[in-house]
């Protein structure tokens, strides 16, 4: 993991509307250190230290964007982005790392990075590097997921019923297409939690997802598709025989 490498936080940052990112730094030090700063400029902030795990997260969530070291065990930051790509995931990504060298930056570029970070960092070149990712338009607009007679738009947030637009909350929203994509898989609480609530502490020890999971029922009725709980572990969402 070699040295701490020192990372300047601004004086003043300019906050963002609950945007949800992914990090992934294998030096914990660090992390902690860009997480917190991230958070602070309104970021929703996934964290790992693991290359495979950052791309599991990658195929299972829709992140703005994705700011990813090159030297991670399991998988090297190169590695995750390449593979994410052959997944066509489009996310934005970023690549953090120590390698300066011009071949260095042309291979991180080739695997499908959209920028490229080199350390020591300034953090204040790392959060307008990430408005300048977000201010893209995307590369291709996300697959609409559909189940049933249960349509769910994620480039255009609109979720229907036998062509009918539903509203959802945000949390709603989260579960929903969370379960969506592992459908008929069951999802277990704490994805849930992780997935749509960035604090914890607002879920432990209460019944905030059973009555959320409630709430989304009554928005699916007609929609031909049961959402089950399983006791002792979460949710699954099915499509009705």
């Amino acid at each position: 993991m070699g040295r701490p490498v020192p990372v300047t936080l601004p004086a003043q940052v300019v906050h963002v509307a609950g945007v949800r990112i992914l990090l992934a730094e294998d030096d914990l030090p660090v992390q902690r250190v860009l997480k917190r700063g991230l958070e602070e400029d309104g970021y929703v902030v996934d964290a790992v230290d693991r290359g495979d795990d950052a791309l599991h997260l990658l195929r299972l969530y829709d992140y703005a964007a994705a700011v990813i070291d090159w030297r991670m065990p399991g998988l090297s930051g190169d590695q995750v982005i390449s593979e994410a790509r052959k997944f066509k995931i489009a996310t934005p990504m970023l690549m953090l790392t120590a390698r300066d060298a011009l071949q260095d930056r042309v291979h991180g570029l080739d695997s499908g990075a959209d920028d490229y970070l080199v350390k020591p960092v300034s953090f204040e070149e790392l959060l307008a590097r990430l408005r300048a990712l977000l201010r893209r338009p995307p590369q291709t607009a996300g697959p609409v997921l559909t189940l049933g007679d249960l349509t769910l738009d994620p480039a255009t947030h609109v979720a229907s019923v036998a062509g009918r637009p539903i509203e959802l909350r945000a949390r709603e929203w989260a579960m929903l297409e969370l379960l969506l994509r592992r459908s008929p898989a069951v999802v277990n609480r704490q994805a849930i939690g992780l997935h749509a609530w960035p604090d914890e502490s607002e879920i432990e020890g209460s019944n905030t997802i059973d009555v959320h999971a409630a709430r989304l029922r009554r928005k699916l009725e007609g929609a031909g598709v049961d959402l089950i709980a399983v006791r002792g572990e979460g949710y699954r969402l099915v499509a009705r025989p």
